[in-house]
């Protein structure tokens, strides 16, 4: 079969764009070095966290860093051994804390997140996965009415936006929607409409499975270059156009065009426990300590934090362990025996926004990464966006905010 693309990446973004090519009637095949749903696709909470619409990069996250980075185990930490290499791209981090480019990227953060809304449900009836969809809400809990009033400026904004929530203003509150949380959390704010995957492996794996009945091709082998007619890889090469789409690897083989883009590994942990492990009606996240609390068909996961440490230093499931002793102490109920411990690389840009668009001086490579902790939640946005850019359409969104050659020069 002669392919018109070829992604690389089978991930959740990679293959969301796959299906999204193929019902624009493209022929597609994929290339991944380990098989679909091989890295964070696999291991991330499962939701379509929509209502995060603020960057990492900001003014408040470096009035917070300092304190975070003495705490080697805390919600923010780069490992002593990768500080030095980290440095460029911390610099750029800064400069994107702005208050103007905080502004311009939530505006483009907002947009995207609308989109990836709206494209959501009508993915999920094309591929026949609608069953997968959870709309269980979500509860974020605060320790004390002080860091409830703090957080009172982004739930504003939110509500600018059309985002629905409902602040909770006494644990008794909290327990109608949540029972047995720790009295410490003396607030809360409840969003009715988050939306989650019963299990983030499972629809990925679903994915392929939709994409591989409709004529597509996965190959399983390592993309080694970009060339100016296609992609070189250990299985061969293959011409045509590109769409990359290797998440936290992606910059490596943009180099290999001669272009470098200012892609970073957040390194997220997880623990999924058996599913009796806790009686979980929501996700509850604890914005305080940086991670959340989940539950999906393979159990509950208690994950998250940031670890912006690359790809080739060893796991440090400490922070795993960290972030479940604290769940211990917030889930006076929950048992922490019999867990699976996992880490992940989230590819993650100074500002937050994901790069989509063509590569710069090689129009014939689409990119599609760097998405963060966000890759779940902009995947069906990203990936009309890159089948609009296949077939020569023009996307809903502008694309200026997110090209990948923003941060040359």
């Amino acid at each position: 079969m002669n392919q018109d693309v070829t992604i690389v990446g089978a991930g959740v973004v990679g293959l969301s764009i796959a299906l999204a090519a193929q019902s624009r009637g493209l022929c597609v095949r994929v290339i991944e070095r380990e098989g679909p749903a091989a890295g964070a696709s696999a291991g991330n909470a499962g939701a379509f966290a929509f209502t995060d619409i603020f960057p990492l990069a900001s003014p408040k996250i470096m009035r917070k860093a300092p304190k975070w980075l003495l705490d080697p185990l805390g919600p923010l930490s780069v490992p002593p051994s990768y500080a030095l290499k980290i440095a460029p791209w911390m610099w750029k981090f800064w400069r994107a804390c702005s208050p103007a480019k905080v502004r311009a990227s939530t505006v483009a953060q907002t947009a995207m997140m609308d989109y990836s809304k709206a494209a959501l449900e009508p993915a999920l009836a094309r591929d026949g996965l609608t069953h997968m969809l959870r709309r269980n809400g979500q509860l974020e809990v605060y320790e004390g009415e002080a860091a409830f009033r703090a957080s009172l400026e982004g739930w504003d904004a939110r509500a600018e936006h059309g985002i629905a929530f409902n602040h909770l203003m006494s644990p008794a509150e909290i327990a109608e929607i949540q029972p047995g949380i720790a009295p410490r959390f003396t607030h809360a704010t409840f969003t009715p409409g988050w939306y989650s995957i019963s299990d983030p492996k499972d629809y990925t794996l679903a994915l392929a499975d939709r994409f591989r009945a409709n004529g597509g091709e996965i190959v399983i082998a390592e993309a080694t270059a970009l060339t100016d007619d296609g992609v070189t890889t250990t299985a061969g090469h293959f011409k045509g156009r590109v769409v990359l789409a290797a998440g936290a690897f992606s910059h490596l083989l943009a180099k290999t065009q001669g272009v470098s883009i200012p892609l970073e590994t957040e390194r997220g942990y997880n623990t999924t426990l058996p599913a009796d492990a806790f009686d979980l009606k929501v996700q509850i996240t604890f914005g305080g300590h940086g991670f959340v609390v989940t539950t999906m068909n393979s159990g509950i996961r208690v994950g998250g934090a940031v670890e912006l440490g690359g790809l080739k230093l060893p796991p440090n499931f400490k922070r795993s362990e960290a972030m479940l002793t604290k769940a211990a102490q917030f889930l006076p109920a929950l048992k922490t025996t019999g867990g699976k411990q996992w880490m992940g690389f989230r590819p993650s840009m100074p500002d937050s926004l994901p790069a989509i668009g063509p590569l710069p001086g090689h129009p014939n490579t689409l990119c599609a990464f760097g998405h963060g902790h966000l890759g779940l939640t902009q995947s069906a946005g990203t990936a009309q966006i890159v089948a609009d850019l296949l077939t020569g359409q023009t996307p809903a969104i502008d694309l200026a905010p997110f090209s990948p050659a923003r941060f040359r020069g």
